[in-house]
């Protein structure tokens, strides 16, 4: 038995998460499903990101990340898919999919029902991730259909291999 026997059937909340490095105007964004909330009061979340892939070079330099909630309906999925299965250092993400500009230039997908855009506040190394730690700047919550989940995610190819 094995720490991956620990984990087997959860079933965790599946999120984009998009940045912009405000020094080059670089935009990012990619699948995530390491994420929490650490706080209560004041509220604080925590978005893992894989040391590997592009968005994370990206928010390196970033002020801010942006966090979206994406449904189970089929244009979620292909957002999903968009942002799981392409790698930022090959595709450019955003034009292949509807964003505006938000809080400093980071990319809301409009096709999301939820979204917090978080400053970050910490950034700490998890190992094969790093770990931001997120302070809300503006959060938009419609309850629109359940979150996509990583048993309901359709069949992805990684950008990048994981870890």
């Amino acid at each position: 038995m094995d720490s991956d026997d620990f984990v087997a059937g959860f079933d965790y909340p599946m999120f984009v998460v998009t940045t912009v490095d405000p020094g080059t105007g670089t935009r990012a964004g990619c699948l995530v499903g390491f994420a929490t909330q650490t706080s209560i009061d004041p509220f604080r979340y925590l978005i893992c990101l894989s040391q590997r892939n592009h968005t994370y070079r990206t928010a390196k330099a970033a002020t801010v990340l942006a966090v979206h909630v994406l449904g189970r309906d089929e244009d979620q999925q292909e957002l999903a898919a968009l942002f799981g299965s392409e790698t930022g250092d090959e595709v450019d993400k955003f034009a292949r999919c509807s964003w505006r500009p938000g809080p400093e230039g980071v990319p809301l997908l409009t096709g999301a029902h939820r979204y917090l855009v978080g400053r970050i506040l910490e950034r700490v190394d998890l190992g094969d991730h790093i770990g931001f730690l997120l302070a809300p700047v503006e959060v938009a919550a419609s309850t629109e259909g359940a979150p996509l989940t990583f048993r309901s995610l359709p069949d992805l190819e990684p950008g990048h291999e994981a870890g």
